[in-house]
């Protein structure tokens, strides 16, 4: 089976799952392409996958023409799903999203989406939270929809180990945009320098997607606090890396602090437990699929610095319960959340729209 992923710009967590399930399915004997309307700094995590960046009309038909893909993955881009269809593509093609925001602007989006949608689409794709399912229920109930989890290859990407450092880290990973919530970052981190002196803060994002107003905010936020010094922001680190950066973050006696309003997976977070990094998070829906409170991670209630505080602490000073957790995250991400799990899905879905195996 020929398949080819769609999206705007590899960043984030679209990269790695396109990537990851590219791999897995490739694996598997399928041929797997990837196409990026934009360019974006994630391109350099990607090798061994026939990848296209263009968004010129034009080529992208020809290349549809050429290849004569037995299925068609377009995750979000409502435009580009219209026009291979106009383009009298004949094969499948599955309308896939991922995650959009807040539930507000998911809601907002997928109403508007929904009648092209209904039209142009054989069926919708989406992982496992309990935001997206209800939307999806609620507005395409004649479509035929796939609802399983993302993949993660803990074969590739796991656990390192390096000296440890002589200081804790709080890491961070996404984007300067509201949804991911940085300032209740920068407040945790600011009450916990008053426990650990010596506190670092380390921030991982893609600068290049960081709007303006955004970047003045944070800058102004940065001063406000006085973390300047405490911060240390690591911008577009190839992924392969990151491994290395989330074991040292959990071997500092540190964690993974993730903010987000509302995500729909949360990459950042399981890749953080394959790296034996405990996490302390939102309940931001996508990442229930991975924390347990006190079993895998730990939640703090959204908006409250001083639980996120007592939270942390606990993550940091109670060191029976921290190993405890380290290693059921640990094998919950490997046992639950496998390529080849994702892989037989994935062909299952293909074999129920009628697609050749």
């Amino acid at each position: 089976m020929k398949i080819l992923f769609t999206f705007y710009n590899p960043s984030g967590g679209m990269e790695t799952l396109n990537r990851v399930r590219s791999r897995a399915l490739m694996r598997a004997g399928h041929e797997c392409h990837l196409l990026y309307t934009h360019d974006g700094q994630g391109r350099k995590n990607i090798s061994g996958i026939k990848t296209f960046i263009t968004g010129n009309d034009y080529l992208i038909e020809r290349l549809i023409e050429r290849e004569n893909y037995d299925v068609i993955v377009v995750c979000t881009d409502i435009f580009l799903l219209e026009k291979i269809r106009n383009w009298d593509y004949e094969g499948k093609v599955i309308f896939e999203i991922q995650g959009l925001g807040t539930y507000e602007t998911a809601r907002a989006i997928l109403q508007d989406f929904a009648a092209r949608v209904q039209v142009y689409a054989d069926a919708l794709l989406y992982p496992k939270t309990d935001h997206l399912i209800e939307l999806m229920r609620e507005l395409f109930p004649r479509l035929p929809q796939f609802c399983f989890d993302d993949p993660l290859d803990a074969e590739q990407f796991g656990y390192e180990s390096y000296p440890k450092k002589p200081f804790p880290i709080v890491g961070w990973v996404g984007r300067l945009e509201k949804n991911k919530n940085w300032q209740e970052y920068l407040l945790i981190g600011n009450n916990l320098r008053g426990y650990y002196p010596d506190l670092q803060l380390w921030m991982f994002d893609d600068d290049t997607l960081s709007e303006p107003p955004e970047k003045a905010l944070f800058e102004q936020t940065l001063r406000y606090l006085g973390l300047k010094d405490r911060l240390v922001r690591h911008s577009n680190i190839p992924h392969e890396q990151m491994s290395d950066y989330m074991s040292i973050i959990g071997d500092s006696g540190g964690f993974l602090c993730s903010t987000s309003i509302m995500e729909g997976f949360g990459y950042a977070v399981a890749e953080a437990m394959l790296c034996r990094c405990p996490v302390l998070s939102t309940d931001s829906d996508g990442v229930r699929r991975f924390i347990r409170h006190d079993k895998t991670g730990k939640f703090y209630r959204r908006g409250d610095i001083a639980h996120a505080t007592a939270e942390a602490l606990s993550l940091m000073r109670d060191h029976s319960r921290r190993a405890a957790i380290v290693e059921a995250a640990d094998q919950h991400i490997r046992t639950q959340f496998s390529p080849q799990l994702y892989t037989k899905q994935f062909t299952k879905m293909m074999r129920q729209l009628g697609c050749n195996d």
